[in-house]
């Protein structure tokens, strides 16, 4: 039993001894290729061995030609481990180039596609996690062009309603600096309203800004749809007077929504003045409000004519107007990005579809627990 526990304890200290070198070896190397450390970790498994059965065979007295045997044996097992480590080794090499490859093409602006062949369980994970990386920065490149070409045409569409005005205020003011307005007080009213129109651009780019760098502070509390409805539709009612629309209200439930009060009035003021000078004289202006199992569902329906199938996805755009048949002299663009932006700040979601004889925009709000 003692013979066992010595033979025992110096075959311990021979594999120690060749681990302990094992671990400086990987240490050094640990910034090579993963051959080396395949060789590495073989040449531990085989040292080990080696030297375990070098101090047993020396514990035990072994004869030269008995050493020599033992020797001989090891050393073939040494030749075989480090040529399979080796070979492994060489394999999941040139599997993870032909890996990095495929991925810095869609660094490059292109689209990730996984390697051929088999491949090790670790490396089949990566490609899947790759091509969903590919996936999602291919959405994020279509969005950033999407968002870009919306930059555009805003910074195109504003400066051009900016121009307008401007040079309309400097031609009254000049005829009225030099005394040959004819009707001064109607040109004063005229410069009044152009004034307000600049006011409320403005006011819609500041809104839009704070949506699009996530700054819109909401103060939600708990009120109706009833009466947040009737507000918004007594201040568009002077509007579709004007332009001979008739506004109907009857279908609204009178659902508690949690709501920003100030931010939501200005989403229904939106849609209903979008779609009040998108309806022809004699028109109507439809809101309704109800609850379903998504939330609570507040909508305006117009009698626009509809709008084309092509352009549904671009409404809630930055800037988009739609054709010029569809353009309102004061739009700019900017009172239906301003919708979506809000409503998603509620956790909401913004949708049109088209009806027969027009559209209907339709805002989803989460119920009021």
């Amino acid at each position: 039993m003692n013979d066992m526990l010595l033979m025992a304890l110096y075959a311990f200290l021979g594999a120690v001894a060749a681990g302990a070198a094992g671990a400086g070896a990987l240490w050094l190397l640990r910034r090579r290729s993963l051959t080396a450390s395949l060789t590495v970790v073989a040449s531990v498994a085989v040292a080990a061995m080696f030297a375990g059965t070098l101090l047993v065979a020396w514990a035990m007295f072994l004869s030269p030609h008995d050493l020599k045997v033992v020797t001989t044996v090891v050393a073939m097992a040494t030749v075989v481990s480090l040529a399979t480590a080796l070979l492994l080794g060489r394999w999941v090499v040139a599997r993870s180039r032909e890996l990095q490859l495929a991925a810095r093409s869609f660094g490059d602006g292109g689209s990730f596609a996984a390697p051929d062949g088999p491949a090790t369980a670790e490396l089949s994970a990566l490609s899947r996690e790759l091509a969903a990386t590919s996936a999602r920065l291919a959405e994020s490149r279509d969005r950033e062009r999407a968002l870009e070409t919306s930059r555009r045409e805003l910074v195109a569409w504003i400066s051009h309603d900016l121009r307008t005005p401007l040079a309309g205020l400097r031609a009254m003011s000049e005829a009225l600096e030099d005394g040959v307005a004819a009707d001064p007080e109607r040109y004063l009213k005229q410069i009044r309203t152009e004034v307000e129109r600049l006011n409320d651009m403005v006011g819609d780019l500041f809104e839009l800004s704070r949506i699009h760098a996530g700054t819109l502070a909401l103060s939600p509390s708990r009120m109706s749809l009833y009466d947040l409805v009737g507000d918004a539709l007594a201040g568009a009612d002077p509007l579709a007077r004007e332009l001979g629309v008739r506004l109907v209200g009857e279908s609204i439930e009178p659902v508690p929504v949690e709501v920003d009060g100030k931010e939501m009035s200005r989403v229904l003021g939106n849609l209903l003045v979008n779609a009040i000078r998108r309806t022809p004289a004699d028109g109507t202006v439809a809101v309704a409000a109800e609850r379903r199992p998504e939330g609570v569902v507040l909508s305006v329906t117009d009698g626009c004519g509809g709008i084309p199938e092509e352009d549904l996805p671009r409404v809630f755009d930055t800037g988009w107007r739609g054709t010029h048949a569809r353009t309102p002299p004061a739009g700019a663009g900017l009172g239906l990005a301003i919708v979506r932006g809000i409503v998603e700040a509620h956790q909401g979601r913004a949708s049109v579809h088209n009806i027969p004889g027009g559209c209907r925009f339709e805002v989803t709000l989460p119920t009021a627990p």
